[in-house]
């Protein structure tokens, strides 16, 4: 496959320059020698180290990499936006096992969010390899700090260089034809034609400079944003700071005061004469509302804003199932890198399913079957160096063990040795706690959960399994087994282990009613999704007010061999803390579990609703009472979606929007709009869906857009979930996400939301 053309030198004039320009870096060393390219190693095992061709695209948003069997061009790319950390040296699984003919100071290594795998490169020299490291997180942090209106110029532009088909700066009706079916729309010729001549000053069949930036601006104008700015701004079409008040006053806006729609004219309006004057012109309007400031999410609630000296059972815990997977639970490969990827997405409880290993070091896999192995001390490793970089709040290993007592003991001493004082070793205070201590006692510590061995051994009724529980309808039978297992486990667990188990005591779900004499916080059950359904449907009250004294893990059944997952929803509606998904795997039910932990920094930590923290609640979710909040969403327009297939330019999407309701069972419901023919840049509804909610505080909304199919399933397009309670009303942008959790930037959904309260 031929490369793609290296820019000159002086190449800031070329159309897709601008883009780079407009972002401050075409005079950077880094990324100007990243424009011209490197020829870097990609490594994949001992053996396998393939030199290929990496050159950053001129639109400063893409890699063009070079395959050995040419494929489709969108196959040969990949977006700094789906980077999530450049690592230096042999900082990843892969180069710290086949990298060892490279200087650590030659390598680095690519992660991305969602499946994607890490690309482990060698450079030449130490020098390239650091331009490639300090470029892309150069590129990584301009993106970040754009505004939607930039991402949307950026985006626009990127795609206005790739129309220009000679390269000659000017755009021909037929190009500017191919523009529009790159950006997702199938705008009528007649009328293309129309705006292409209405712009065409020269009358010379070409469009050039500002012609071109003309006509970009019709293209991307928000009719309906100009009609909500009119409404308020009146004849002089400019908004006023009072004027602006009174907008924000509509919208339900906390803490509308005149100071604050002045302050918003100040860090919003482009224009400095209209900023002098204190007014705001329709572009900053737009600005505004594009930018997180106006967004559905609320912006208070995106860092820790709730109150974390609460016992850990009053937290919804972000949970990973089998964490060491990146595959299937019957042949996928076992990775440290899965952990450093939960820990990526806010995970705060992970698995490791410990196994006797040769050389007396236990091995993490699923036993039993065809999944890769992985040392126990490695992963313990990773917990290390990247368990509190995005959070700083307590992380539990939940050691699921299958071995002797001998690697027993490996096992404590890598953990005490490898965690240090991270590790949790005794009582923060009293041995025989009435609560759990809170997140913020046990910031930057971690947890065991496992097995503990009863004191001085003596039978105390209750089972010392931390291995997950198999199906089994036999009560009895089950009881019976379960005591000849206790005393069976008394002679299996290591003391050294058993001494790293102070507040996460594993132990089998005996019965919902304790008497008050002996509650024991530091219990943790853990139910397969079947068993906790069960005791939701029979005995759903009792269960909430379990979860209100002690940690409950529930996890998928074992019959899940493709690692699907189960709706979260179910276990969080009772209080389940630890609701362990197969992250591993995209789908609605990750969708929800990033939605409920989008919120409180994404910090893994959720403060539960009160219905659910109190000892002795009433609440029961199959039985939540009568409609007590009705929520109204107008789904307005749609912009800039993105194409489903790049290497067919004529199919253009045809978009729905859905939304759904995850609550309580009573208010589960999903209503759509019609579909828009042939329009994925600009599609327009105005269509209005309605729910009716008896426990709003449990809800999560989730917004979906789907390409519809009349013959077959419709395809998802993105989406993007939240809590109800972080929900704002008003005019709001909905930022879509894609499978994998990525940005679809500058894919947004305009909707006017209504929360209304009896």
């Amino acid at each position: 496959l031929p490369s793609p053309p290296t820019p000159s030198d002086g190449g800031t004039k070329r159309p897709g320059l601008r883009a780079l320009k407009k972002m401050g870096l075409t005079e950077d060393e880094d990324v100007r020698a990243m424009l011209r390219g490197s020829r870097l190693r990609k490594i994949r095992s001992r053996t396998w180290h393939k030199e290929r061709l990496y050159r950053l695209q001129e639109d400063g948003l893409s890699v063009w990499f070079q395959r050995r069997i040419p494929r489709a061009p969108s196959q040969h790319i990949f977006f700094v936006q789906h980077i999530e950390a450049v690592r230096e040296g042999h900082q990843s699984e892969g180069l710290r096992r086949f990298g060892g003919a490279f200087a650590p100071a030659r390598c680095l290594t690519i992660a991305f969010k969602g499946r994607r795998k890490n690309l482990d490169l060698a450079a030449p020299t130490a020098e390239e390899a650091q331009r490639w490291v300090r470029g892309l997180t150069k590129l990584r942090a301009r993106l970040d700090a754009m505004s939607q209106r930039e991402r949307l110029d950026h985006w626009i532009h990127s795609y206005l260089h790739r129309a220009d088909s000679n390269q000659d700066s000017k755009m021909s009706f037929k190009e500017i034809k191919s523009l529009l079916r790159m950006v997702n729309v199938d705008m009528n010729d007649m009328y293309a034609y129309l705006l292409f001549k209405e712009c065409d000053h020269s009358n010379n069949d070409r469009l050039e400079g500002a012609e071109i930036e003309e006509f970009l601006r019709r293209l991307l104008k928000r009719p309906e944003l100009e009609e909500i700015f009119h409404q308020y701004s009146g004849e002089d079409r400019v908004l006023s700071a009072p004027e602006l008040l009174e907008f924000l006053e509509d919208q339900g806006e906390e803490g509308a005061t005149l100071a604050r729609a002045q302050q918003l004219i100040q860090t919003y309006e482009l224009n400095e004469t209209a900023k002098q004057h204190e007014l705001m012109t329709l572009d900053g309007f737009m600005m505004y509302l594009l930018s997180p400031e106006g967004a559905a999410l609320d912006t208070t609630h995106t860092c820790v804003f709730q109150d974390m000296n609460q016992p850990l059972a009053h937290y919804f815990i972000s949970s990973s199932h089998n964490t060491y997977l990146t595959d299937s639970q019957i042949g996928g490969p076992s990775s440290t890198e899965a952990y450093i990827r939960a820990f990526a997405q806010g995970c705060r409880c992970v698995e490791l399913d410990c196994w006797e290993g040769p050389g007396g070091e236990p091995v993490i896999y699923h036993g039993h079957t065809l999944t890769s192995k992985i040392l126990f001390r490695d992963v313990v490793q990773a917990v290390r160096d990247h368990a509190f970089t995005l959070s700083p709040y307590p992380v539990i290993l939940s050691l699921e063990n299958h071995c002797g007592l001998e690697q027993q003991a490996a096992m404590a001493r890598h953990l005490r040795t490898i965690l240090g004082d991270m590790l949790v070793t005794q009582a923060l205070d009293s041995p025989n706690p009435e609560e759990l201590p809170s997140p913020e006692q046990l910031k930057g510590r971690v947890l065991v959960k496992g097995k503990k061995l009863p004191a001085a051994r003596s039978e105390d009724g209750r089972a010392l399994s931390d291995r997950e529980e198999e199906e089994d309808d036999d009560e009895e039978e089950e009881e019976e087994a379960e005591a000849a297992a206790q005393r069976r486990l008394a002679k299996q667990i290591s003391p050294e282990l058993s001494a790293l188990v102070v507040y996460c005591h594993a132990t089998r779900l005996r019965t919902l009613h304790p008497a008050p004499d002996v509650l024991q916080p530091c219990q943790v059950s853990s139910l397969s999704e079947r068993k906790a359904k069960k005791l939701i449907r029979e005995a759903g009250n009792s269960f909430v007010r379990h979860n209100a004294r002690q940690l409950t893990r529930v996890y998928p059944l074992g019959l899940r061999m493709n690692s699907a997952n189960y709706s979260p929803q179910e276990m969080w509606n009772s209080g389940c803390q630890l609701v362990a998904l197969n992250f591993q795997t995209p789908g609605y039910e990750m969708d929800l579990n990033a939605g409920r932990f989008l919120v409180n920094g994404q910090c893994g930590y959720v403060l539960k609703p009160a219905c659910l923290r109190q000892p002795d609640s009433t609440f029961d979710p199959e039985y939540p009472g009568p409609p007590r909040t009705t929520l109204s969403i107008q789904v307005l327009t749609a912009q800039q979606l993105p194409k489903l297939n790049a290497e067919k330019p004529h199919s253009i999407v045809d978009p729905l929007v859905r939304v759904e309701i995850h609550g309580v069972p009573a208010d589960c419901a999903r209503q759509e709009t019609d579909y828009v023919l042939n329009n994925g840049f600009n599609p327009h509804w105005g269509q209005t869906l309605q729910f009716q909610l008896r426990a709003p505080e449990l809800a999560l909304v989730r917004f979906v857009v789907e390409d519809y199919d009349a013959t077959s399933p419709n395809d998802f397009v993105g989406q993007f979930t939240l809590p109800l309670s972080s929900l704002k009303q008003g005019y709001r942008h909905i930022h879509l996400l894609s499978k994998d959790g990525a940005s679809l930037s500058p894919a947004t959904l305009f909707i006017q939301i209504r929360i209304q309260c009896p």
